[in-house]
């Protein structure tokens, strides 16, 4: 049997055609005006995506250089295959499956900058450069003390960027690093890391580096003037590489292609920055989700109070209920009942923006939350659930009684049912409880084990929810404020744990819906 031949630009000139069913972008060489910190699955079935598609419509004609941020990476993997692979995209769309096959052609060349450091202080010198995207995790974005060797490539990212920086600041006006002047040929940075103000965080490392270096006044007036780093943020389910459908898929296909990619359909992203830069990438005119906003405030809150609340307000009562993904979840009659009240009739009262606004968006959440292709486990949502519910739950029960004098229903049952999932026994270094018989891994920090594992000791002894709610929700360390303050939420949350106890989980979570006014 002959293998299928590998996905390059190669092939296409050897007259390689497609299957019907997969599209191409653009295959034609374009000017490098992108580098981007990151080769995983996320920034290539988001940006790189983007950017194909927006090439397609003529309205940006660049490339992406691609630098993987770590020693081990992708980069040879990506020459190899001379920048292209495939994106599957694939979920529900007003209630129908939807699938597209695209390969994407985006990206020109990959380079490790630990051994090819030259590469990248050749493009950063490029004029044609203008953004710089990067996904280096929340661990990415840090400042960590290291010397300036001119040649050599930094450890941190930060560190990274300021010595490319420093390179173009150079090249591009000819002056030293005691210049006077400010220069132009400032970069536009794009950061996609899941950490708030994402932007303005790299732009403080990267003057503080500038500052340790002492690479002059000319430079750091530079860094501020001519310099963009923009706050985004970005919203879109990238399962990855399909492992399981990989043999299947190069057979259909008529091609081997190690990089493919699968994502769901849904996709936003939010960029705090000036609108002429918006006519620079203009993602938002190539029929993208992409908003230009000189404020992303209320999209962020919309995000964590809708999206990821929901998920924290949800997961734990209905994995204690016998269930174990979300889209089993949204296809389980009574927690798609919970999950609807604690999304529409709590959570977007509290919001403070438009009310049609926030249910479009939440409907749109919901459909998401059903797709057939993305196996989302509630085990795995279940990390750190205690600070995830202090951010993302907290809030909306907050401004809810505010607005109504009234506890919600759905949101104070949240906290209960973590309660309940967190009763468990020390297991090794951690914590385990216990569903139905079965076992399941407690992970959170260490001290908030140690707390939840003396508050369920205390439990089995006298069995007292009342005084088991009042120790648990008066802990401020874990809250960031005495939840007994807030007047009939121990009291309600007390209501539930006896009914989750006494009935089970299911039956409680019917008395809260049968209860809602």
């Amino acid at each position: 049997m002959q293998m299928p031949v590998q996905l390059n630009r190669t092939l296409f000139q050897g007259g390689f055609t497609l299957p019907g069913s997969v599209r191409c972008g653009p295959l034609g060489r374009f000017p490098e005006k992108v580098l981007q910190f990151g080769e995983g699955n996320f920034l290539r079935a988001f940006f790189d995506w983007m950017v194909d598609e927006t090439n397609e419509r003529g309205m940006f004609g660049g490339h992406v250089v691609v630098a993987q941020p770590i020693r081990t990476g992708s980069a040879d993997r990506i020459n190899e295959q001379e920048g292209l692979y495939t994106l599957i995209a694939r979920g529900v769309e007003e209630g129908k499956v939807v699938e597209t096959r695209r390969v994407i052609a985006s990206i020109s060349r990959a380079i490790n900058p630990y051994e090819e450091w030259d590469k990248m202080t050749a493009l950063a010198r490029s004029p044609e450069l203008r953004f710089v995207v990067s996904n280096t995790t929340e661990a990415g974005i840090v400042y960590v003390e290291e010397s300036y060797v001119r040649g050599c490539c930094p450890a941190s990212f930060p560190a990274k960027v300021t010595a490319l920086l420093f390179e173009r600041f150079q090249a591009l006006n000819e002056v030293g690093p005691g210049a006077d002047r400010a220069p132009s040929g400032g970069l536009v940075f794009l950061q996609c890391e899941l950490i708030e103000r994402n932007g303005d965080k790299l732009k403080e490392y990267v003057h503080e580096h500038a500052k340790a270096w002492k690479l002059g006044e000319g430079f750091g007036d530079w860094l501020q003037s001519a310099n963009y780093f923009l706050n985004t943020l970005v919203d879109r389910i990238v399962p990855g590489y399909p492992r399981a459908e990989a043999a299947s898929l190069a057979a259909e296909l008529g091609y081997e292609d190690q990089l493919v990619d699968s994502a769901e359909i849904f996709h936003l992203w939010v960029i705090e920055g000036p609108g002429h830069l918006a006519d620079e990438l203009p993602f938002h005119r190539a029929g993208l989700n992409v908003i230009w906003t000189d404020d992303m405030s209320p999209y962020r809150t919309r995000k964590v109070r809708i999206l990821n609340g929901a998920h924290t307000a949800s997961v734990l009562a209905a994995y204690l209920g016998g269930i174990n993904t979300v889209r089993e979840m949204m296809a389980d009659g009574l927690f798609k009942r919970f999950v609807r009240q604690a999304v529409f009739d709590e959570i977007i009262p509290a919001l403070a923006m438009k009310e049609s606004e926030a249910r479009q968006y939440a409907n749109a959440v919901l459909e998401r939350f059903q797709n057939p292709f993305i196996k989302h486990e509630l085990l795995s949502i279940s990390l750190n659930s205690v600070s995830k519910w202090k951010v993302r739950v907290l809030p909306s029960l907050l401004d809810y009684l505010s607005k109504t004098g009234k506890i919600p229903a759905a949101l104070a049952f949240s906290l209960a049912a973590l309660i309940r999932f967190y009763e468990g026994r020390a297991s090794g270094a951690g914590l385990t409880g216990e569903r139905e018989g079965e076992a399941y891994p407690i992970r959170d920090d260490a001290d908030v084990l140690d707390f939840f594992q003396s508050c369920s000791r205390a439990f089995e002894i006298n069995a007292d929810a009342a005084e088991m709610a009042r120790t648990i929700l008066g802990n401020e360390s874990l809250w960031g404020m005495d939840l007994t303050s807030l007047p009939g939420l121990a009291g309600a949350v007390t209501r539930c744990l006896q009914t989750i106890h006494g009935a089970g989980m299911r039956k409680a979570v019917e008395s809260i819906l049968d209860t809602r006014e």
